[in-house]
């Protein structure tokens, strides 16, 4: 993934959520809202937070991929995607933000 992507979508929605803020998550750069992750990228992906439904159709489709920080135990809320530019990150990282702001006010 082009880190220069991630960083352009980030500045991006941190603009429309000013209350949101950078954060590391798993010594990764990241993104949270209300004091949750929704969004972090490593050096090939970006990794999001959505529904266990939405992660198995985005793996099932070959559009994501599996996120393991341990080998075999897939998050089942989160996958790994290679967005090709900055606006498919931003549409990323605002279906990820919208999730997650939604499990807040639960």
């Amino acid at each position: 993934m082009d880190t220069a992507a991630f960083e352009d979508a980030s500045r991006t929605l941190l603009n429309e959520h000013p209350g949101d803020e950078r954060g590391r998550m798993l010594q990764s750069r990241g993104l949270k809202t209300s004091g949750a992750f929704h969004a972090f990228a490593t050096s090939s992906d970006l990794v999001v937070k959505l529904p266990a439904a939405r992660v198995a159709e985005l793996i099932e489709t070959g559009t994501g991929r599996p996120c393991e920080p341990h080998p075999g135990r897939p998050m089942r809320e989160r996958v790994r995607l290679t967005p090709s530019d900055a606006e498919l990150c931003l549409a990323c990282l605002a279906e990820a933000r919208e999730f997650v702001t939604g499990l807040a006010t639960r």
